[in-house]
């Protein structure tokens, strides 16, 4: 989704060895993930560090390499787990019906089996859908939640088409049978376009591109990244989305759980005024404004992020 044009400790010192130094050139590795059973599928997922755990959640077309370069400055005090969410990363692919609700089903199952307590949410995009609503539904096991261009009131969900503004046409496009076929699963546009030219900062390098579309080698593969924009509320619709995203909303607004905003302009889901009116209405938040940027703002900025994370945890 894009509102302007869209990783238990290391077993071995080989596992440590492929993570970046803090402060390092950006890597295009992960430490080799652990696979864990869910529901008969395997979930993959990025497990280091020892210490409260933090758990890092990506959205649509990404998947925990997302985390890469961030990870990194929080592992070195805390145990830090990335999954890749079902149908995504190295994760099974199995049909999903429902793609919200069995995604949700397989990430809080996975969540639930690591038996976490005392646990910090970091959330992005889809992941943050999925992480309102498993702290929401888990209170006893998360105590602090940091978010970046995440799904936030009252901006979703959408009272209608029109509230998206310049990107209606977009959302109502990949709705439409055929034609979201057409862009997101022959042409790979989330991929290819939104993801890799999403940053007023440049385009991604080739071998992260490289990394992000591996795990989706051809259109039919590419499925899973056109139903997530279907999963989109706008005017009620998915209905069981809806229901979800504001009951996210109310919880949101009445939680009193640390909170730490990053945030970017001009930003996606969350532009410069909807960070303000965050900053205004949720309570026990702090911000780092980071600079200029678009969706994706780990790829921007990670070294800031994870400096400001880490900082943050200390505190919290």
């Amino acid at each position: 989704m894009n509102r302007r044009s869209f990783l238990k400790n290391a077993a071995s010192a080989a596992a440590m060895a492929a993570m970046p130094l803090p402060g390092s050139a950006a890597t295009v590795s992960l430490p080799e993930k652990a696979y864990m059973s869910v529901r008969g599928q395997k979930v993959a997922y990025v497990d280091v560090g020892e210490g409260r755990p933090v758990v890092f959640l990506h959205g649509n077309p990404s998947s925990s390499f997302l985390w890469r370069n961030i990870i990194p400055y929080v592992s070195t005090g805390h145990r830090a787990i990335a999954p890749d969410l079902i149908g995504m990363g190295d994760s099974d692919k199995p049909v999903l019906t429902d793609t919200y609700a069995d995604t949700a089903e397989y990430l809080f199952a996975f969540l639930d089996a690591l038996d976490l307590s005392d646990a910090v949410l970091v959330i992005h995009d889809w992941g943050s859908g999925l992480g309102w609503h498993y702290a929401r539904t888990r209170p006893e096991r998360i105590s602090a939640i940091a978010f970046m261009e995440a799904m936030t009131p009252p901006f979703i969900p959408y009272e209608s088409y029109e509230a998206l503004g310049p990107f209606a046409e977009f959302v109502r496009n990949v709705k439409t049978s055929g034609v979201g076929e057409e862009m997101v699963m022959k042409q790979n546009i989330l991929l290819d376009q939104f993801m890799r030219h999403g940053s007023p900062n440049g385009p991604l390098p080739d071998a992260v591109m490289a990394e992000y579309n591996r795990y989706y080698p051809t259109p039919e593969s590419r499925k899973i990244l056109l139903d997530w924009p279907r999963e989109i509320p706008v005017a009620g619709e998915p209905a069981d989305v809806d229901t979800v995203a504001r009951a996210n909303n109310d919880w949101l607004l009445a939680s009193d759980l640390p909170k730490l905003m990053f945030h970017v302009d001009p930003g996606a889901i969350i532009p410069m005024a909807q960070a303000e009116h965050l900053k205004k209405t949720l309570k026990n938040l702090e911000t780092v404004f980071l600079g200029q940027g678009g969706h994706f703002v780990q790829e921007d900025y990670p070294d800031e992020i994870g400096r400001a994370l880490a900082e943050w945890l200390t505190r919290n």
